[in-house]
Parts: C-alpha cells; sequence; structure tokens
C-alpha cells in the first residue's frame, strides 16, 4: 500500500511517497519518490486564501501500468514459471534469480518490446515493482546478461518441456491436431562478425536478401496457436532439413504431451517434404496431413472440373474436391485434390496484374530501342544484346511468366530488336490445371474429404504465431541486437514464451465469451492504468495523504478486468 513517510535529516523534516511489501517475511521498499519540505508539498497543491485552504488542482501525479502487466504476471503465477526456470537454470550468489529475470523480459516483450538497457526505466512504470522481488537499478543490460548466460541450449529444452506440460494440463488444451513449420528472421549482425553461426546468409522469408537470418521452428497447437515446442537454427538451412534434424526431439514432445490422446495428427506444408521425413513420421504412432508440389503432380492437376465434388454441405461452400490414392515417398496415400474458388480469383488477380505490368514493360522497352534505332536519343550507354537479355530475364523471373510469355531477342543495325507475345493458350491451360487448386495428402485414410481440408487449413495458425511475432508492438522477436549464438537463443526462448502467454491470455478470454485480436486485447488491458495522487494536509501543520485510483475505464475494459479479477493486484 502507498504511504507517506518522513525522514529527519540534519534536522529538517523531508517527506517521500512510498511502498513498501513483505518480501521473505521482512518488510521491503519497493518503490519511493521525493516529494520534498512540508512547505513544497503544500505550496505545490494547496493555496491559503485569507486563513482558509483552498486545494489547488494537482500538478504532479503518478501513472503507472497495470491491466496488461497484472493479467501476465497472474498467468505466469499460474504457470509458476520463475520457480520452473530457477529448477532449471541455478544462481550462485544474491540478487534476483535468473527466473525472476527472465519472467519481467517476458512481460516486457508482451506489452512494450524494447532493449534490455531500457527495461529498467520500464518496470518502474509498472506495477511490477511492487510485485516481483526486484529492483530496476538491477535490471541493466550487464545484469541481465550475466544471469541469461547460465541460460544453456540444454536448459531451455528443460524448461519448455516442464512448462508445456503444466499448461497443457492446466488448461486443457486440444492436442488432436498439432502444426509445424518454420521461417526466418533477419538480423543486424554484422557479416564478418564470426561468433555467431546461427546468423547465416541465405532466403530470407521477408525479402532482406542483404542481411544475416536466423531460423525459428515451432510446434504450435490448432487451440490458439500456443506454443509446445521450438528449435532455433542456422538461417542458411531449407525447411525439409531442418524438419528431419528435429524430428526426434519433436516426436518425443509430442509423447510427452499426448499420452493420453488417441488420435494425434501433425500437419505440415510442402517445404517439409522429403522421404527420410515422411519415413520418420511413419515410424511414430502418428499421423499427418502435408501438401504436395502441384507441379510435380501434372496427373492430377489434369483431372476434369466434372469429377470434383461439392464440400459446400459439409461447412465449406465454393470448394470441391477430388479423391484418389497414389504411391507418395514410397508408400500409397490419401490424395485430396481441392479446387476453391475465391483461391482461383485471387491467384488470376494476382497474375493478371503482373501481365499487364510486364507488357507495359515490354511496350517501353520496344519504344525505347526504336528510338536509339532512329538516333532520337543518345543519353547513356547504348543498349546491347547482354543488357537487354539480362532485363528481360529479370521480368520472366517471376513465377508462370517465362510459360505466358514468348519473347524474342535479335539484333539489327547493331542494335537488339525485341519481339514479345502473349501465350493465351498457355494462359488458359494454367487456368483449367493449376489456378485454385491444392494437393493434399495423409495417412488418415478413414477421414472425410472435408476433414482432411479443415486439418490443412489450420495451418494458418502457425503463420499467424510467425506474423505476432514479427509485431513490431508486441512480442517483437526482430530486430534482435545480440550477436552470439546463446544470447540469441535465449532471446528467442524469450519471445516463445511471451507467445505463450498471449496466445493462452487470449484463449482464456474466448472460453469467457470474449473474443479479441492479440494486440487489441493487450492494447485495452494496457490502458488500465493505476494513479498515485497526493492531496493536501487538512491543517496547516498537517502530513500530506496519498491515494490510489484506477483510471477511467470503458465498458470493454471493464468487463476484461473484473473477468480477469485485476482488482487483487490494484494498491489499497
Amino acid at each position: 500500500m502507498a504511504s507517506i513517510t518522513k525522514k529527519i535529516i540534519r534536522g529538517r523534516t523531508y517527506y517521500y511517497a512510498r511502498e513498501c511489501k513483505r518480501v521473505n517475511g521482512k518488510p521491503k521498499i519497493v518503490w519511493q519518490k521525493y516529494l520534498g519540505r512540508i512547505d513544497d508539498v503544500v505550496t505545490a497543491v494547496t493555496k491559503w486564501r485569507n486563513g482558509c485552504l483552498i486545494p489547488q488542482p494537482q500538478r504532479e501525479g503518478i501513472v503507472t501500468d497495470l491491466g496488461a502487466v497484472t493479467a501476465l504476471y497472474d498467468l505466469a503465477s499460474r504457470l509458476d514459471l520463475v520457480s520452473v526456470i530457477d529448477k532449471h537454470v541455478t544462481k550462485r550468489g544474491d540478487g534476483p534469480s535468473v527466473g525472476t529475470y527472465l519472467l519481467v523480459a517476458v512481460i516486457n516483450r508482451c506489452v512494450d518490446p524494447r532493449s534490455k538497457a531500457t527495461i529498467g526505466e520500464w518496470f518502474d512504470k509498472t506495477v511490477l515493482r511492487r510485485l516481483v522481488d526486484i529492483k530496476s537499478s538491477q535490471l541493466t543490460s550487464q545484469r541481465y546478461w550475466d544471469n541469461m548466460d547460465r541460460v544453456s541450449p540444454q536448459a531451455i529444452a528443460s524448461i519448455e518441456a516442464e512448462l508445456t506440460a503444466r499448461m497443457v494440463k492446466k488448461f486443457d488444451l486440444d492436442l488432436r491436431h498439432l502444426l509445424f513449420d518454420e521461417t526466418n528472421f533477419f538480423t543486424f549482425i554484422d557479416t564478418f562478425n564470426e561468433k555467431s553461426t546461427l546468423a547465416q546468409r541465405g532466403r530470407s522469408k521477408e525479402g532482406r536478401a542483404c542481411l544475416r537470418i536466423v531460423g525459428l521452428a515451432l510446434l504450435v497447437t490448432t487451440d490458439f496457436r500456443v506454443p509446445l515446442f521450438h528449435h532455433t537454427y542456422p538461417g542458411n538451412k531449407t525447411d525439409a532439413p531442418t524438419f528431419a534434424s528435429v524430428t526426434n526431439a519433436l516426436v518425443a514432445r509430442c509423447k510427452q504431451l499426448t499420452d493420453s490422446v488417441e488420435h494425434v495428427t501433425i500437419v505440415f506444408d510442402k517445404g517439409n517434404n522429403s522421404k527420410d521425413n515422411l519415413e520418420a513420421i511413419a515410424a511414430t504412432p502418428y499421423h499427418f496431413v502435408g501438401s504436395l508440389v502441384p507441379t510435380q503432380h501434372r496427373d492430377l492437376l489434369k483431372v476434369q472440373r466434372e469429377q470434383f465434388r461439392s464440400l459446400a454441405q459439409e461447412g465449406l461452400p465454393g470448394v470441391s474436391a477430388y479423391r484418389t490414392t497414389k504411391k507418395v515417398f514410397g508408400h500409397k496415400r490419401t490424395v485430396v485434390v481441392t479446387y476453391n474458388e475465391n483461391l482461383f480469383v485471387a491467384q488470376a488477380k494476382t497474375l493478371l496484374r503482373q501481365i499487364s505490368n510486364r507488357q507495359q514493360r515490354f511496350r517501353e522497352l520496344v519504344a525505347q530501342l526504336e528510338r536509339w534505332r532512329r538516333r532520337e536519343t543518345r543519353a547513356g550507354h547504348a543498349p546491347t544484346l547482354t543488357t537487354t537479355q539480362k532485363k528481360v530475364n529479370k521480368w520472366l523471373k517471376a513465377r508462370h511468366m517465362k510459360d505466358l510469355f514468348d519473347v524474342k531477342i535479335t539484333e539489327r543495325d547493331h542494335l537488339p530488336a525485341v519481339s514479345y507475345q502473349f501465350n493465351q493458350g498457355a494462359w488458359e491451360e494454367l487456368q483449367a490445371t493449376l489456378l485454385g487448386k491444392t494437393i493434399l495428402f495423409t495417412d488418415n485414410n478413414n477421414w472425410s474429404d472435408a476433414q482432411i481440408v479443415d486439418a490443412y487449413r489450420a495451418s494458418h495458425h502457425v503463420e499467424n504465431a510467425f506474423r505476432q511475432m514479427k509485431d513490431p508492438h508486441h512480442i517483437a522477436l526482430r530486430p534482435q541486437y545480440h550477436w552470439t549464438d546463446q544470447k540469441v537463443r535465449v532471446h528467442v526462448f524469450t519471445c516463445v514464451l511471451a507467445l505463450m502467454s498471449v496466445s493462452l491470455m487470449q484463449r482464456e478470454l474466448h472460453m469467457r465469451g470474449i473474443d479479441l485480436s492479440i494486440r487489441r486485447m493487450l492494447e485495452l488491458l494496457g490502458d488500465i492504468q493505476e494513479m498515485v495522487m497526493i492531496f493536501p494536509p487538512q491543517a496547516r501543520d498537517g502530513n500530506p495523504t496519498i491515494r490510489t485510483s484506477i483510471s477511467a475505464m470503458s465498458p470493454e475494459q471493464r468487463e476484461l478486468y473484473e473477468i480477469l479479477d485485476l482488482a487483487r493486484y490494484a494498491s489499497r
């Protein structure tokens, strides 16, 4: 509880506003602010007129974040996060434990991601200062990483395994469908920094080819994309080898969590396909649903639309399917080719825009070459066959463009000449065979077409998880400014724990009838604040008093505040 206290220093009385709590049975000051001498306080908040005390508007109020940080703190307490971390990462000497440092970092990633050097400033502006046994002066970057250096890869795996087991049991998560996928995150690690083997040059999924990237694999639930397993790997590794490298760990995690679940299906996309990977899954008690590269199965693409069966009556309007069996990666599997009208329209629109763009560029190129030929322009270097071919190849690099345009480059009058033609036949064939289609395969031979499609469609949950981790406002895995493998792994693990926290909170609210996006949820809770106000003394020689209150809340915020029972954490 906040209070006013006075100190006598060299015979003079000074006043402080402060909050105390008991730590290990002993009282401890967790926050303190200097107010001044009694005359300073009175002058700041009141004035006297004709011997009467006239209250004046308060010049300074102390406002701290309450809603989001206490909701996340409560969730971490239910999972016993600090104790689980401290169990696997021991610390020598006095001071806050490693679990305490990680708890503060996880909550910060959720609500206001910032560098480790400024977490102390943020901490002082939240009610965590009275809930967590740590001082802002201890939250320096150096102190934080001194503690995080103790977190080994083995400790991370052990902490994650125990936490996920607790989480699944306490929150009763649905584990029948599990989703696996990989992505990568760009970093600002210097090209010539050889300390990091995780940050490598590779195909950046965010288009940042000039930067080194770090890979992340996630196993999440379809039940609000809660992460159950993660793996940090070098950014130059492709999906299929990554899947192969974590198969044993993935299977072990599934076994640990799903002993009581009769039927578990792992869903992954075509990037993870390989004979070894599918053999590894086949050797487990788990089932799978995946997708195939359409162009590698042209016989299935040629199946006439009339042979497809509508799935509208099974809750999939605009979707039709053709079912068969086929030998895939050495085993006979159930294969379902789906046609989605909405997907067809979206893909066709995208291609038509690209086609129009290329046609305009070809027209301009032909006109430019004609001007050179008529000597109407002499700006820059004259075009050559090599430069023209390079330019055309770049335009046709996009998917399907080489099939849709017939381009011929010849030499005339010592200058290149370009002729082009749009291949209408290829465009019609593309529409008839490929656009709007997805090829799925599975070992769930007794599932209906709709069940297979629904299972694969759930893969958007893991994509949403990656998208959430790239949100600069909440979690924000990137940018990461760490350059050693150990620190990168701890940073990624912190962000995975943050994703786990916000996903569980979103799920909890859904179970209570409130559906909000993670961003909206955190914004509403983040605007619930605690205010400390100083009131003037009732007499000239009296002491000022201090009161706390909660900021005005909208009906939506009030509902969240009451459902999550955050009043328990408000100062009284």
